[in-house]
């Protein structure tokens, strides 16, 4: 496991859950991705909800967010944004692009970009399935790097495995792109211990973007110890499950049209029902604690390991502000039992995505 780069200090439990230790404060203010990537900020700022599946946003305030949170991170650190070429179709890298054009130069200069590939859309916002071949490899580059308005990518990696295109050939592709400048580092996004292994033969992976949260750990079985013995960082995603465990989502709420959450098995009928009553037991520990239900899904995530960096998908900067809180709750051993005592590994209802969707999860095989 990579260390902080911090004069911070942690300590851990070696015999933690993650099988290497669960770190109880979260104040050290960078991490690095992987023994081969870059250093960043321990929180990575999501930025898909400002242009897609979860119905509109607010263009102004989302450059806002983005500008906050690039103020809020301390200089000689590293930022990260996360976006993917297929958010709104493009609509993402160029939000993405203004807000870096209209931010301070010394913050842009330390924002780096970590941007999936690979989804094939329709015109009608459809999904019609992933291309992991060279050549597509080379034309998703070509097309993120001018809307981006930059001559490289920090991190790139395709979003989901492609069936028909062996991972060796996706990653050499990016492999060569690193060595042309126009790629930093290579990453991986929701794949298995076995595919992980064989695209970490092929190039350097700086790190495995994967959903990861207190309702989300099927990684700590088999992917995270690859992941750890392969020297690759997690950026975890879906931290506060699209909302469901971030304290605000109730019960009788109304989702927006073309709202992802819509389609969510967790977010349907009894499925809502009985996660929310987990939210609930999570509120009592926060409350105990005086902060958030989400500031405490958050630190949980920071707590799992300091190769660990959770990626917010704040579209708002009061909720980038307790998003950021989190950064300074400290959890003891019993804050730690009394959260696994409220939401129990595989205590979710309901799997992460819909049928189909969950079909093209490499990770889920």
């Amino acid at each position: 496991m990579t260390k902080n780069e911090s004069i911070d200090t942690t300590t851990a439990d070696p015999a933690g859950p993650t099988g290497t230790g669960t770190t109880t404060t979260t104040t050290a203010r960078r991490r690095r991705l992987g023994s081969t990537g870059p250093s960043v900020f321990p929180l990575g700022l999501g930025c898909m909800g400002m242009s897609a599946l979860y119905g509109e946003a607010d263009r102004s305030e989302s450059v806002a967010t983005i500008h906050a949170y690039l103020d809020a991170v301390p200089e000689g650190t590293h930022t990260l944004l996360d976006t993917g070429d297929f958010y709104g179709m493009g609509h993402n890298e160029l939000l993405i692009a203004e807000a870096l054009r209209t931010a301070p130069a010394a913050a842009r200069d330390r924002a780096l970009t970590s941007v999936k590939f690979g989804a094939l859309r329709t015109v009608e916002g459809g999904f019609a399935g992933y291309d992991g071949r060279p050549d597509a490899v080379r034309n998703f580059l070509a097309y993120s790097l001018q809307r981006l308005g930059r001559d490289h990518i920090d991190i790139y990696r395709i979003a989901r495995v492609d069936p028909d295109v062996p991972i060796e050939e996706t990653v050499g592709a990016i492999a060569e792109a690193v060595q042309a400048g126009h790629v930093r580092h290579v990453g991986l996004s929701e794949v298995g211990a076995d595919t992980m292994r064989r695209a970490a033969a092929v190039a350097p992976i700086s790190d495995l973007q994967i959903e990861y949260s207190l309702i989300s750990r099927g990684i700590e079985e088999e992917i995270l110890p690859t992941a750890r013995e392969l020297g690759i960082g997690v950026t975890a995603y879906g931290v506060l499950s699209r909302g469901l465990i971030s304290g605000h989502f109730t019960r009788d709420r109304a989702l927006a049209p073309g709202d992802f959450r819509g389609m969510s098995p967790r977010f349907q009928g009894e499925n809502l029902d009985r996660n929310l009553d987990l939210v609930d037991a999570l509120r009592k520990v926060a409350d105990d604690k005086g902060v958030s239900v989400a500031q405490t899904a958050i630190a949980w995530a920071l707590s799992r390991g300091e190769d660990i960096v959770p990626l917010v998908g704040a579209r708002r900067r009061d909720r980038l502000t307790e998003a950021l809180g989190a950064m300074d709750v400290t959890l003891s051993p019993a804050d730690l039992a009394a959260i696994e005592e409220a939401v129990p590994a595989g205590s979710a209802a309901g799997d992460r995505y819909p049928a189909a969707q969950m079909a093209h999860l490499d990770s889920e095989h």
